[in-house]
C-alpha cells in the first residue's frame, strides 16, 4: 500500500532519486533553464523551490546546508548572489515549468524548467 507516501519513484533508488534531484536542480541554477521529463520537473520544482527558501535566509548556517546539496561552489555562490537578489521581493513560486511536446525517442512528456526572473 502507498498510504502516506508523497512523490514520485520515477524507476529509482532512493539515493539515486536523491542525487538526479540534486544534479537537476544544480544544472537549473547553474543555466536558469533545463528541458526534462514532465515528471522529473514536478518532482525537481518543491526540491529547488525549497532550496531558494533555504537560501534567503543567508546565514552560514543556510550557506553550508545548501552547500551539502549543491555539491558545486561555483553554482552556491550564484544562488546566493546572483538568484536570490531577483527573488527577494517574491514569497514563493521562484521556478516555472512549461509543457513541451513528446520527446522524438520514447514520445516521453517533455518540459522546460526555468527560474522566474
Amino acid at each position: 500500500m502507498k498510504h502516506l507516501k508523497k512523490g514520485r519513484k520515477l524507476g529509482r533508488t532512493a539515493a539515486h532519486k536523491r542525487a538526479l534531484l540534486r544534479n537537476l536542480a544544480t544544472s537549473l541554477f547553474k543555466h536558469g533553464r533545463i528541458t526534462t521529463t514532465l515528471a522529473k520537473s514536478k518532482e525537481l520544482i518543491p526540491y529547488a523551490e525549497g532550496l531558494i527558501s533555504k537560501a534567503k535566509g543567508g546565514t552560514l548556517h543556510d550557506r553550508r546546508q545548501i552547500l551539502a546539496e549543491i555539491k558545486d561552489k561555483k553554482v552556491t555562490k550564484k544562488l546566493f548572489d546572483e538568484i536570490l537578489s531577483s527573488q527577494v521581493e517574491r514569497q514563493g513560486g521562484y521556478i516555472r515549468a512549461i509543457k513541451k511536446g513528446p520527446r522524438l525517442g520514447d514520445a516521453a512528456q517533455m518540459a522546460i524548467v526555468e527560474l522566474i526572473k
